[in-house]
């Protein structure tokens, strides 16, 4: 009797531990579609630091206001994962940040030089899909206010062919890929 205590006892140390691990230092992203190949390929499992700009503390409007712990700027180039207005988790490219105008011109890939929009306002980031055949981006979205923003993408966990069977499809070279 002792023993299975101590084993429930452990089970949910251990469950605890990890929700705090996932909430606090990293979480797993999947990588749904080929809006961001070759860099990420549709079944990635992405690692996502959530320390990389800072830890999220609370949001606009609720009880404590948004702010970062040790905040760090996002840098260009960077893979970032991110809220949408409707609390999915995308990742993209980080193209525009705070001082930086933005330029599109019908759609096409933004041009970060003089023009049209300023991320400076409010810490927006403007993110673009790498892939031009299903571009999810701030094309669609808009800009990225820096509370949304989660953490950079580090490292590809592993990767599994989502049209095969769960058993079979894993990919060896796309495992443990750092980015």
């Amino acid at each position: 009797m002792k023993g299975t205590v101590k084993f429930l006892g452990a089970l949910v140390i251990a469950f605890v531990v990890m929700l705090a691990f996932r909430g606090l230092v990293m979480t797993v992203c999947a990588i749904e579609g080929d809006g961001l190949a070759p860099q990420f390929v549709e079944g990635d499992r992405v690692v996502v630091n959530r320390w990389s700009y800072g830890l999220r503390t609370g949001k606009k409007g609720s009880l404590f206001d948004y702010g970062r712990i040790c905040r760090q700027e996002v840098k260009k180039g960077e893979f970032i994962a991110f809220e949408d207005s409707l609390g999915h988790i995308l990742i993209c490219q980080c193209t525009g940040v705070p001082g930086d105008t933005v330029y599109t011109r019908k759609g096409q890939a933004p041009s970060v030089v003089p023009g049209l929009f300023n991320c400076d306002d409010q810490d927006y980031y403007w993110v673009r899909s790498v892939s031009k055949n299903n571009p999810i981006d701030s094309r669609q979205l808009g800009f990225i206010p820096e509370e949304r923003i989660i953490g950079r993408a580090c490292l590809v966990l592993f990767s599994r062919d989502p049209m095969a069977p769960f058993w079979k499809g894993y990919r060896s070279d796309r495992l443990l890929l750092p980015k």
